[in-house]
């Protein structure tokens, strides 16, 4: 009899289970921060959390335009976090990139939270806060390619940011100078310290631990991250930094006031060539006649030293060793730049290198050679991937050497190196057989079945679990290594670096001599890089 009553109730425990599961899942997935409660959704089967579109700032609108950013207001009630906030007003620039939210605004300094579904405010997760790269004028949190549905499941919680791009974060004029006493531009990047502070306030309530982030971005993003590790506004808001092809070692920056003038005489023509005479008629100007005003002339808007973000250049503050004594992971892919290769003949390297090192054209070509066709297009390859700019960069490989080297030599921190160099398959937006800008990401995030038209091989999905596991456990400890990894050396004096391929090796990099020779060469004020 017992156990007939047994059988009967076992039905009504599952039922009863399952209603409390539920009710535990609902809970977890409302969440109350500084400003009010949101509530998010699960995704990846269940396995992950994540909290969309959440205000890390007020709407940069109105007056607020081409000012610092200001706290997010209050809210009551449950906020849905459920949807991607706005990406960034911006002109559409590169075809490979795509958004899963409503479209442009200026509204739009909001961030993501991604955290593993088992995830509690007792849990104390490493942090991850991502910046997008776009060059400073294109990009979103929300692109496929940065979604949070794997990373987390590697133990960490990861942090996706908006910031404000092209001429809504670094016009820098005299006037607006003169209204923030002496402080104007670098808005992308004061929002990108708003987010950490956000993350500082308000990511225990989520599961992370505020006393551990890790700060890390691809191109403008990398740039970024060189920058705020300079940053006396960004100090002990992150404790480990890495970047993915690029810094602002490469950025010709000046002496405060020299640079300054400069960017301010500038971005003064772009606003004299509007016909408004004040501020005020310049924040009242729709957001559509903005950006085609910068489109018709092809502006570009840049950051620089404003006093406030940065006091100096960033050379003088890293050989001086005034940077953030953080550990630090930085690389760069093999094939950054390639499109010349197709049509590189020895006969064209040989004269295209004349042309431009002179007297020093022998020299170039031992770093450089060029005596075969296969041979002068691996080099044009190479030079153009060292130091051909993309905006914001003046040069991604050899700039991103340089932000290592310098780190190596005055930041009191373990420092790592990789370089990405398994070419990619074809795709919708690109032909393959090159480890190109960019390629890395869908490796970082896991999401590789988020590029059109790519077909992954095998040797693809395991690079991505093991480049997971690298960039999680360097977020967790500063040390990318773990179990069943590749060892992955530090990099010292004997610049020991590891290679991202087919098959993970690692050992000394056979090019600084290279980076070197480029550096002593190309003409970017050495005043401000002390040591070379």
């Amino acid at each position: 009899m017992k156990i007939g009553l047994r059988a009967l109730r076992m039905p009504t425990m599952i039922a009863m289970a399952l209603v409390l599961s539920a009710s535990v899942q609902a809970d977890s997935l409302t969440v109350k921060t500084e400003q009010g409660s949101v509530h998010g959704k699960t995704i990846n089967e269940g396995k992950v959390k994540a909290f969309l579109g959440l205000p890390y700032a007020a709407p940069p609108v109105g007056d607020l335009r081409w000012k610092a950013p200001q706290p997010p207001a209050p809210w009551k009630g449950d906020r849905d976090a459920t949807h991607f906030g706005a990406h960034c007003a911006q002109n559409p620039i590169f075809d490979d990139m795509m958004f899963q939210d409503s479209g442009p605004s200026e509204d739009c300094l909001f961030l993501n939270v991604y955290a593993p579904a088992a995830s509690s405010q007792k849990s104390r997760l490493p942090v991850m806060v991502w910046i997008h790269g776009g060059a400073f004028l294109a990009g979103s949190s929300s692109e496929p390619r940065h979604n949070g549905e794997f990373l987390p499941l590697k133990g960490v919680i990861l942090v996706t940011i908006n910031y404000r791009l092209g001429v809504f974060g670094f016009l820098a004029t005299a006037d607006l100078a003169k209204e923030a006493n002496g402080a104007a531009g670098n808005y992308g990047l004061m929002d990108m310290v708003a987010a950490l502070l956000w993350v500082k306030a308000n990511i225990r309530q989520f599961g992370g631990d505020p006393a551990n982030v890790t700060l890390f971005g691809e191109s403008a993003g990398s740039y970024a991250v060189s920058v705020l590790m300079a940053s006396p506004l960004a100090r002990g808001l992150f404790q480990k930094a890495f970047g993915e092809s690029g810094s602002a070692f490469g950025a010709q920056y000046l002496s405060k006031d020299l640079q300054t003038m400069r960017q301010q005489r500038r971005d003064g023509r772009w606003v004299d060539s509007l016909g408004v005479r004040s501020l005020a008629e310049l924040r009242a100007l729709p957001t559509e006649a903005i950006l085609q005003a910068v489109k018709s002339g092809n502006w570009y808007f840049e950051s620089g030293i404003d006093g406030k973000v940065l006091t100096e250049p960033i050379q003088v503050t890293y050989a001086a060793g005034r940077q953030a004594h953080v550990p630090l992971l930085a690389g760069w892919n093999r094939d950054e730049i390639a499109s010349r290769a197709s049509s590189m003949t020895a006969e064209k390297w040989k004269a295209s290198s004349t042309a431009n090192f002179g007297a020093r054209t022998e020299e170039f070509l031992k770093f450089y050679p060029g005596d075969t066709d296969v041979q002068a297009r691996r080099s044009a390859i190479d030079y153009d991937s060292d130091w051909q700019p993309v905006a914001p960069l003046a040069s991604i490989g050899v700039s991103t050497w340089e932000w290592l080297e310098k780190h190596r030599m005055t930041g009191k921190s373990p420092v790592y190196c990789y370089r990405m160099e398994l070419p990619a398959p074809p795709s919708k937006y690109h032909s393959g057989s090159f480890a190109f800008h960019s390629d890395e990401i869908e490796y970082v995030f896991g999401t590789l079945d988020t590029r059109p038209g790519a077909v992954w091989r095998p040797e693809d999905r395991k690079l991505s679990e093991q480049m997971m596991s690298y960039w999680t456990n360097f977020a967790k400890t500063g040390d990318p290594n773990g179990a069943g990894l590749p060892h992955w050396p530090r990099y010292g004096e004997n610049r020991e670096m590891i290679h991202l391929d087919s098959t993970v090796t690692a050992g000394p990099d056979a090019e600084p001599s290279r980076y070197e020779f480029m550096l002593r060469t190309m003409p970017i004020d050495r005043a401000y890089r002390p040591g070379l």
